[in-house]
């Protein structure tokens, strides 16, 4: 079994941004991070869960640990089956849920939300790592968004 915490942050929404991810499964730990240069909370937190299930190198039983409603919801209610029968018409992320949504194929996976800034100590700690990442010196290019706001 495999634990993923996930979070995602940004400075301004849309703005500078990063997520923060830990794996835990038995003795191992994982950290991972990213930050760019514009983007949003919503997209981090997303993508916080790719990277993470996307970090495994076989299929697993995952538990995924995240504050979002946003990411959680979706999939749990199962509103994004909807979404893709209606080629996510009037939907932000396309790329990314449609990214998770093949990587959900492969793993088996669960959600567990838990309440942010409340003192959960991995959820504490991928906050950190989000917030870092998005106030790196040299932030990466979240393409997909900064194409999608320069066509309005």
């Amino acid at each position: 079994m495999v634990e993923i915490f996930t979070d995602g942050a940004s400075s301004g929404n849309p703005g500078p941004g990063g997520y923060g991810v830990i794996l835990r499964s038995g003795q191992h730990y994982k950290e991972l991070s990213e930050g760019f240069r514009k983007t949003t909370n919503n997209r981090m937190e997303l993508l916080a869960v790719i990277k993470g299930l996307e970090a495994l190198k076989t299929p697993q039983a995952v538990t995924i640990y995240s504050d979002s409603k946003y990411v959680i919801d979706p999939i749990e209610k199962k509103w994004i089956y909807g979404w893709v029968q209606k080629g996510f018409k009037d939907k932000k992320n396309k790329d990314l849920w449609l990214r998770f949504l093949e990587l959900s194929k492969i793993h088996q996976v669960k959600f567990v939300w838990v309440r942010g800034h409340n003192g959960h100590p991995e959820n504490e700690r991928c906050d950190v790592l989000a917030v870092q990442a998005g106030k790196q010196r040299d932030l990466l290019i979240d393409s997909v968004f900064e194409a999608e706001a320069a066509r309005g």
